[in-house]
């Protein structure tokens, strides 16, 4: 099977993904999760890789506070994106545009990064676990694993409450695709074994669009955005609500051995 390429869908992923409440929400939970990481990594200047990043809206966010970025895609629409949201940028962003699937990445070239990302990656992947660990190899010791995946529980809920009660019981499964659909979700108990396996210590776990995709159609007339955000913020990392996130948001630190003289 072969992995999702965006090439054909630049347009219309940036639409739907980016310009909407859905992309403001997973920006914010995204960028509250990823700043106290950092920080706690007591540097000014971190090397990061974004792994599979589309056009980078992260990637431009972070290198504008100065850090350095590698952003690497299979789709050369989204890094064309990229490279005119870069060259048109107020100020000079350090992000070097690398065309390539995650898995032809090259850590003798691209060297060791204390911080990879991989956003809405996994979901589209063949075979997500050999493919994220092998980015493993990318992480410094005492780096960071940004990691967010499609929840398919979430899925499931969302079609209950949405009464699509066939498509539960076929197993989630479709005839045809729509585009943007992810077609291999994932279970939150599934990554979490592998980052267990991979010895990364879970430092932080979020759900993304706890709220938003349960909304009913009818609103009420003084329904304000800005504040579904704040509350998507705080119940985010809340029992039940994080499991019923459409994305989870993990990130993950290898486990520091001590080593004996």
């Amino acid at each position: 099977m072969k992995d999702k390429n965006f090439d054909k869908l630049t347009q219309k992923f940036a639409k739907n993904i980016y310009g909407t409440t859905k992309g403001e929400i997973r920006a914010a939970v995204l960028w509250r999760d990823l700043m106290p990481a950092i920080e706690q990594l007591g540097k000014t200047k971190i090397r990061i890789l974004d792994a599979g990043g589309g056009f980078g809206y992260l990637s431009q966010k972070l290198a504008q506070q100065g850090h350095e970025v590698v952003l690497c895609d299979i789709s050369e629409n989204m890094l064309e994106q990229a490279k005119q949201q870069i060259d048109a940028s107020d100020t000079p962003l350090d992000i070097t545009l690398v065309h390539s699937a995650i898995q032809d990445l090259d850590v003798s070239q691209l060297g060791q990064f204390d911080l990879v990302m991989c956003h809405a990656v996994a979901e589209w992947l063949s075979d997500a676990q050999a493919t994220l660990q092998g980015l493993l190899a990318f992480i410094k010791p005492t780096g960071l694993f940004s990691l967010m995946f499609y929840n398919k529980e979430a899925l499931r809920f969302h079609s209950l409450v949405s009464g699509n009660l066939d498509y539960v019981a076929k197993g989630l499964k479709v005839k045809k695709k729509i585009g943007l659909t992810p077609t291999y979700p994932l279970y939150i108990d599934q990554v979490t074994d592998w980052f267990n396996q991979w010895q990364l210590t879970l430092q932080c776990q979020s759900g993304v669009r706890v709220i938003n995709d349960y909304l009913k159609t009818h609103l009420p007339e003084n329904f304000d955005k800005q504040q579904l955000i704040e509350m998507e913020l705080k119940y985010s990392q809340r029992q039940p609500y994080l499991s019923l996130g459409r994305y989870i948001h993990f990130i993950g630190q290898p486990i520091q051995h001590d080593k004996v003289d």
